[in-house]
């Protein structure tokens, strides 16, 4: 059925987040730093010192995509990567003087961000959507072990 809620609604989903991020990368550009980049660096503001491997689970992106996200903000004076005293094998992750001093710029920008995309939207409305996205991030979450549907 053509324009119903099944078949509209993961489409419809799919194509805000891409623009969100693209509106997003767009306001980052003048730092360099990607959303992805971004939101990297946001997590070791919380969590400085914490293993590559422990930054990639809080991501949900596998290992290997956050050793090039983080090559990438060592490369350009973001984030430093120090041994661990205690496993040789081990990186811990540092942020530089260039990430805190572009920290705050990002909030806003971020802030900024946000306000765009809610600007003429009644908070009521803006709450009831963030808690039925809320839930469906719960439900997807919940149901992420389920076996494909695939007939074979």
């Amino acid at each position: 059925m053509p324009g119903s809620y099944d078949h509209d609604f993961g489409f419809l989903i799919s194509d805000v987040a891409r623009l969100v991020r693209k509106h997003f990368d767009r306001r980052a550009a003048c730092h360099g730093l990607t959303r992805v980049q971004w939101r990297a660096l946001r997590r070791l503001f919380r969590s400085e010192g914490i293993t590559q491997a422990a930054l990639a689970e809080q991501l949900e992106i596998e290992p290997i995509a956050v050793g090039r996200v983080l090559d990438r903000l060592q490369a350009a004076g973001f984030v430093e990567r120090r041994a661990d005293p205690a496993d040789r094998r081990v990186w811990r992750l540092y942020l530089t003087a260039r990430a805190r001093e572009v920290a705050a710029d990002m909030e806003r920008i971020g802030y900024e961000a946000r306000q765009d995309i809610a600007r003429g939207m009644p908070a009521s409305e803006l709450a009831t959507m963030t808690a039925l996205l809320e839930r469906i991030k719960e439900r997807l979450q919940a149901s992420s072990g389920s076996r494909s549907a695939c007939k074979r």
